[in-house]
């Protein structure tokens, strides 16, 4: 081959492989391990953990009328950092009662003693083997968040999540867990075609079919259950005044804005801490 050939070779070669770069997605950036929160990011089959640069901070303290609920997940966290058994946590009922909020406050109070926070999208459930992996040989302590999360039939996140809680042959992880929330109490639709299957014994006992057995099996892995419930109209107006009082509002304009605050809830069919903190945040700027 002369030289003439061989260049041109060459020069075809690299057009090639400049196309080729062209197409294939970057390689993932390097993890940022001092940071305290991370998004699971994917571009094509590549995942990464994706340092989030202005976390949403919310305090224990801002989280009004869900004292027991805060009680039992903050106990349940403190012993998870201090090398104790501890359970996944599965959150569920009305929307807007501080489920999302309470995890974020987990780690404003505990990010300093090593907590760490991974949010963790439902489309990407099936990469939670891949997460757990990549943090077993981390120092701190991982909390992998899923949100609003739940699950039609077929999906492939369901099993992912089922083997990561228990099952797997392969442990989880002594420095990971999972906190999740859900508007649905076994994060599976239910049918009442399904209870159809259920066997009904001469000695009363009910066998569920084992379709409603399926569902059922992944939120019993989930070691605790938190319910939230709507709060009463007195809870819903203890945190509009909070809220405000955070916002600087004076006293008078505090108790003037009681007729209003109900009036914003029954507009949006919801006494809910999210609908308060909303009302006290547009209250706040009109009468600032």
């Amino acid at each position: 081959m002369t030289a003439i050939d061989l260049n041109t070779l060459i020069g075809r070669a690299e057009r090639v492989l400049a196309q080729l770069e062209a197409w294939l997605p970057p390689a993932p950036p390097d993890i940022d391990w001092t940071a305290h929160a991370f998004r699971w990011r994917k571009r094509g089959a590549r995942g990464w953990l994706d340092a989030v640069a202005h976390v949403s901070t919310i305090n224990q303290e801002d989280l009004q009328h869900i004292e027991r609920q805060k009680g039992i997940i903050d106990r349940n966290t403190r012993h998870f950092l201090h090398g104790k058994p501890a359970n996944n946590v599965l959150m569920t009922g009305a929307r807007g009662t501080g489920k999302s909020s309470l995890v974020k406050a987990m780690l404003a109070s505990y990010g300093d003693q090593g907590l760490r926070l991974i949010e963790v999208d439902k489309a990407d459930m099936g990469d939670l083997g891949d997460i757990v992996d990549l943090v077993s040989t981390r120092p701190e302590r991982f909390i992998i968040f899923c949100d609003d999360l739940s699950f039609e039939e077929g999906e492939p996140g369901y099993k992912a999540l089922k083997s990561v809680l228990d099952g797997s042959v392969s442990a989880s992880g002594e420095n990971v867990l999972v906190y999740a929330t859900s508007n649905r109490r076994h994060l599976m639709p239910e049918y009442m075609s399904e209870n159809l299957s259920a066997q009904h014994q001469p000695d009363g006992e009910i066998h569920p079919g084992e379709t409603v057995e399926e569902k059922i099996s992944l939120s019993e892995r989930f070691g605790l259950w938190l319910s939230f419930y709507p709060f009463k109209q007195d809870d819903y107006l203890d945190i509009v005044y909070y809220w405000l009082k955070e916002h600087g509002c004076p006293a008078d304009d505090i108790r003037a804005s009681r007729t209003e605050a109900l009036q914003w809830a029954l507009e949006r069919g919801s006494r809910s801490g999210r609908v308060a903190r909303q009302f006290a945040r547009d209250w706040a700027a009109r009468h600032a």
